[in-house]
């Protein structure tokens, strides 16, 4: 018996079992997106795409080659142990052997190395890997027909598409591990979201609103315009809640004069939509008929408020700021535990300031403040919610403006001092 040969034999074998294992894991851990970019230069990379395509049959081959190669070098064990050291003994020790030695030169270190480097390894084990495929293509494809009658027998749910929620903590990996840094994984968190905000959402609610009545005198709108310095003003006939166009400033003003065409003939016809409606569909929509400004409906038909193209943007890209804008602080902190917080900030931001755990029916704090008194606010008015001490400072037309948010629930080195 040539025992060289059959340890040198063994030892490309186990040296295979290292190949297919070490390819298995390149292939499922490889980043496509990252492989796609490579393969614009590289030939070998452009080849372990195609073939990551097709991952059915070349798991396929990966198995096939893995099991031939395992039972090879466990075949030729036996014959090799029994032959030096007997039959029971032989049979056992070549068991124990050839399971440790495939186990760790054949699984965990060539696939250890692939999870490092996955990219590098798929592209080094496609040529090979393409020679094994055509050579199984008979036993692959009797394989994927057994698979497929018993995928009939039995019936699983499909795989349902990706979830929000785990596009979300992809994102939230990504930038853990240093892909992208927190300004991109915020716009990609904005991105993923778009689609579930409403107009309601984000408008600017009717109180806010800058109108002028279709008999408006010029020079009261011409005032309006420079008040507020927006550039667009919404024209209203009888009521606010009856919208009947939108003034641009440009066709207000022709040549740095007022121009002498009535209201009426330069105003455009507003886009009215439901509060329920969604933004990405408002976006379109104020695409399509080449408008910047949406007139939002409550269920009566009121006028509810506005959403401009600008808001609708800053739900992507964050604020889009201007040389009229005004820099409003929603969130000062005044004190030790004590805060000044504008009444229109958004209710879901401030739980997430203060780590509270509430639901509310208003998208907006002042909102809240309101079903939490169950009455119209009042400079003043309090009450305690959790951990938090809510007093009214400021109200405007009503709603609230300004509150006054101090923190009740001890510090932890208070709580220490008390023990």
């Amino acid at each position: 018996m040539n025992i060289p040969l059959y340890i040198a034999v063994m030892a490309v074998l186990v040296l295979m079992s290292a190949y297919f294992s070490a390819t298995e894991t390149a292939f499922s851990s490889m980043s496509k997106t990252r492989m796609k970019v490579l393969a614009e230069t590289n030939k070998k990379a452009a080849l372990a795409l195609r073939l990551s395509e097709n991952y059915d049959k070349l798991i396929s081959t990966i198995l096939i080659g893995n099991n031939i190669v395992n039972i090879a070098v466990a075949s030729l064990g036996t014959i090799l142990f029994v032959h030096l050291l007997g039959g029971d003994i032989g049979a056992t020790v070549s068991t124990a052997v050839i399971t440790v030695v495939v186990l760790i030169f054949g699984e965990v270190c060539p696939k250890g190395i692939a999870k490092d480097f996955p990219e590098a390894f798929a592209i080094f084990s496609a040529p090979l890997i393409r020679i094994f495929i055509v050579i199984f293509t008979p036993v692959s494809f009797l394989l994927s027909a057994l698979k497929k009658l018993i995928s009939k027998l039995f019936k699983g749910d499909k795989q349902a598409a990706m979830s929000q929620e785990e596009l979300l903590m992809i994102v939230e990996e990504v930038q853990q591990d240093g892909g992208i840094d927190e300004e991109e994984s915020e716009l990609l968190h904005n991105a993923i979201e778009f689609s579930e905000l409403c107009a309601e959402d984000i408008l600017t609610h009717r109180v806010d609103l800058e109108a002028v009545p279709i008999d408006a005198d010029k020079k009261e709108i011409a005032h309006v315009f420079s008040e507020s310095k927006f550039s667009r003003l919404l024209v209203y006939e009888d009521t606010v809640d009856k919208i009947v166009g939108v003034i641009h400033q440009k066709d207000f003003y022709r040549e740095t004069a007022i121009t002498r065409e009535p209201v009426k003939d330069i105003m455009t016809p507003p886009v009215f939509a439901l509060k329920n409606e969604k933004i990405d569909d408002l976006l379109r929509r104020l695409q399509q008929n080449k408008s910047h400004v949406a007139v939002i409906l409550d269920e009566y038909g009121g006028t509810y408020g506005i959403v401009t193209m600008e808001d609708i943007l800053e739900e992507l890209v964050g604020d889009i700021w201007d040389e009229h804008d005004e820099v409003v602080e929603e969130f000062t902190e005044i004190d030790d535990g004590t805060f000044k917080v504008e009444g229109m900030m958004n209710f879901e931001d401030f739980c997430e300031q203060f780590e509270l755990v509430a639901e509310s029916q208003s998208v907006s704090l002042g909102g809240w403040v309101s079903e939490q008194l169950e009455k119209i606010p009042e400079v003043g008015d309090s009450f305690e919610f959790d951990k938090l001490h809510v007093t009214v400072v400021e109200t405007d037309n009503n709603r609230v403006s300004l509150l006054e948010i101090k923190i009740t629930e001890p510090s932890e080195e208070e709580e220490l001092v008390t023990e």
